[in-house]
């Protein structure tokens, strides 16, 4: 009988050791959780079986499951208000998926608390509309600041205003200045520019005027040269400089106009922003409720006969020339009342302040239909303006009218 040979078993005691610590390994679920428990076990009981591992691991299994199906407890969070009662903590239940609409930036709970700490944050007169609510979830209205814009405006504007400077000019008068507002208004319709571009190149222009002699027969060049720098300045698109050269029947040349470019940023001193009429007239509109568009392109009409005759231009700074092209607007359509406390809170003026102003718009607005510049009087003929050139002017702030407080 042939004898088997028999493998001393100790020769394949490094692979079975190796086997049973893979073992070991694949039943750990965690080295800070099941690997310090199965070194302690193994120290104690010298082997840990394969079935308590197992088991080990099937618990833990299940405490996650039970972990994934219980839902979050709503969490306790404080809430800080910026309106003056708030100023006690209230407790609310923070809810996954709530809207983002109804969390406060901590910019504006910032600027309320600021405000109450100051003690700037009065209830508003119920008379007073809130014009900016609608505009709330708006970013691009800053709603938040806007305000603190307009103040601002307001305090600068003198800066950018023109005083009479027509005693300077030896060669040319007002009535030559109102000859070239009117083309440029032609101008600014031809090429289909926005509307600040307009009252910025009369801005340029005016500024430039106050501080160069200009001879008569390069006034038209100053128009032009004004007009390209506001077009880079407010426009996407601006019309290149050959167009300006085509649109004044070439009456100067390309280098011309460069050059004169380039005198009126020297003389100005590179300074284009600042606050025309057409800001405040934006934000004056607004507090103009109720407004639609008829109402909108009569303020615009009245502003810009203001903006072309000289002695409006000088003579009043640019956000009474708004206000007033407002009152006399809603004097004209009939609007009640016809000066409102919402009004009077945004725009800063009473109707005594304004009463002078208004009335000489509407003296404009009388004559316009017998004058010789029509490019004004046609572009706010058309029915896409509700030719609102053609409506009556207001009587009550006519001069040969007796003024008896309504229109």
């Amino acid at each position: 009988m042939a004898s088997r040979a028999i493998v001393p078993q100790h020769e394949n005691n490094g692979e079975v050791k190796l086997k049973n610590a893979l073992a070991d390994g694949r039943n750990r679920r965690v080295l800070q959780d099941i690997g310090n428990f199965v070194n302690e076990r193994a120290a104690a009981q010298g082997k840990k079986p394969i079935t308590e591992g197992a088991v080990v691991v099937a618990q833990a299994v299940k405490g996650v499951q039970r972990k994934q199906v219980d839902k979050p407890k709503p969490e306790n969070v404080i809430v800080i208000s910026s309106d003056e009662k708030s100023e006690k903590s209230k407790h609310v239940t923070k809810r996954q998926g709530s809207s983002r609409k109804d969390v406060k930036s901590l910019t504006s709970i910032l600027s309320a608390r600021s405000k109450a700490a100051c003690g700037l944050v009065n209830k508003l007169n119920d008379s007073i509309e809130n014009i900016d609510g609608a505009d709330a979830g708006n970013e691009l209205a800053v709603t938040e600041y806007v305000d603190d814009i307009y103040k601002f405006y307001k305090l600068t504007e003198d800066e950018g205003r023109v005083r009479d400077y027509m005693d300077l000019q030896p060669d040319i008068n007002a009535k030559m200045r109102s000859i070239l507002v009117d083309w440029l208004i032609e101008v600014h319709r031809k090429f289909e520019l926005m509307p600040e571009t307009l009252y910025l190149t009369m801005n340029i222009v005016d500024r430039f005027l106050s501080m160069k002699v200009v001879r008569r027969k390069e006034l038209q060049l100053v128009g032009i040269s004004a007009m390209l720098v506001a077009c880079k300045y407010e426009e996407i698109w601006a019309p290149e400089v050959n167009d300006f050269v085509f649109i004044s029947d070439n009456a100067y040349a390309r280098e011309h106009v460069l050059v004169m470019e380039k005198t009126i940023l020297d003389k100005l001193e590179w300074c284009l922003t600042v606050p025309t009429p057409y800001v405040f007239l934006v934000r004056f509109i607004k507090a103009s409720v109720p407004s639609d568009d008829k109402m909108e392109d009569l303020v615009f009409y009245l502003a810009e006969l203001g903006l072309m005759q000289y002695p409006s231009a000088v003579s009043y700074c640019p956000s009474m020339l708004a206000a007033a092209a407002v009152y006399a607007a809603r004097c004209t359509l009939g609007e009640s009342p016809l000066w409102s406390e919402t009004l009077k809170h945004h725009t800063g003026y009473s109707v005594e302040q304004l009463i002078e102003c208004a009335k000489l718009l509407v003296k404009f607005h009388s004559t316009a239909a017998e004058s010789k510049l029509k490019a004004l009087y046609r572009k706010f003929s058309s029915p896409d303006r509700n030719a609102v050139a053609l409506l009556a002017p207001a009587k009550c702030l006519l001069p040969i009218a007796i003024h008896d407080g309504e229109c």
